[in-house]
């Protein structure tokens, strides 16, 4: 017969990091390249904005906005002004 123990795990909170912007555009082409600095530096990101920007359709009136871990923000503003697009940046 086979025997089974059962294991528990306490409950742990977990509060999910304070996310920041730092980069607000309609521009898919930046999006693309921004996914692809964050994720080379291993920086964690969220595209915020994705599928609402879809259903409006492609007039453009819903930007998509990347955002990044509060503690993560300076090395991805960072990353973002040596690759050149500094001017992209969210200014708050």
């Amino acid at each position: 017969m086979a025997r089974f123990t059962a294991i528990y795990f306490a409950a742990v909170t977990c509060k999910p990091p304070a996310m920041i912007e730092i980069v607000r555009t309609n521009d898919l082409v930046l999006i693309s390249f921004v996914e692809a600095l964050m994720r080379d530096a291993g920086i964690d990101f969220m595209v915020a904005d994705q599928n609402m920007s879809i259903l409006e359709g492609s007039i453009g009136v819903l930007p998509r906005r990347v955002l990044v871990a509060d503690d993560e923000a300076d090395q991805a503003r960072r990353i973002l002004i040596d690759a050149g697009i500094a001017d992209e940046l969210n200014k708050s």
